[in-house]
């Protein structure tokens, strides 16, 4: 089963680096880059060499927001699957996330598991993923 090419934004290099290394342990997950603030992760995005097939966002960033990253990312015409993780995963909040075009909200105290579950269950079915479209927040 092919990895998800996986780009990170996140801060917290401490919180980051135990994702990566989670990710990559228990998910079909290769890391291909990660950025701290906005700015960063939407250079990167728009870099024609640049691809990823996923791309999971902080919602509170360094400089600037994983909203704008959202944002961004909605006016690229290569679109990454996109999900958040974020400690700020309230009802309105993953409204937000939802309507900006996140596919998924996962809080990152009670939805490790759910994350690494929809990781998998997108590398092992390509094909049903592309058709799935958004699917709402991991948790009500």
């Amino acid at each position: 089963m092919p990895a998800l090419h996986t780009y990170i934004v996140e801060d917290s290099a401490v919180i980051r680096e135990n994702l990566i290394a989670t990710l990559e342990e228990l998910a079909c997950v290769q890391v291909v880059g990660w950025a701290a603030d906005e700015a960063r992760a939407v250079s990167w995005l728009c870099e024609p060499g640049n691809v990823a097939s996923l791309l999971i966002v902080d919602i509170f960033l360094a400089r600037g927001s994983g909203l704008g990253v959202l944002r961004a990312v909605s006016r690229l015409s290569r679109r990454p699957r996109t999900v958040v993780l974020s400690n700020y995963a309230s009802p309105d909040m993953r409204r937000t996330c939802l309507q900006l075009g996140a596919e998924q909200v996962f809080d990152k105290s009670t939805d490790i598991d759910a994350l690494i579950d929809w990781c998998n269950h997108q590398a092992a079915n390509p094909a049903d993923c592309q058709a799935d479209g958004p699917t709402g927040s991991a948790r009500s």
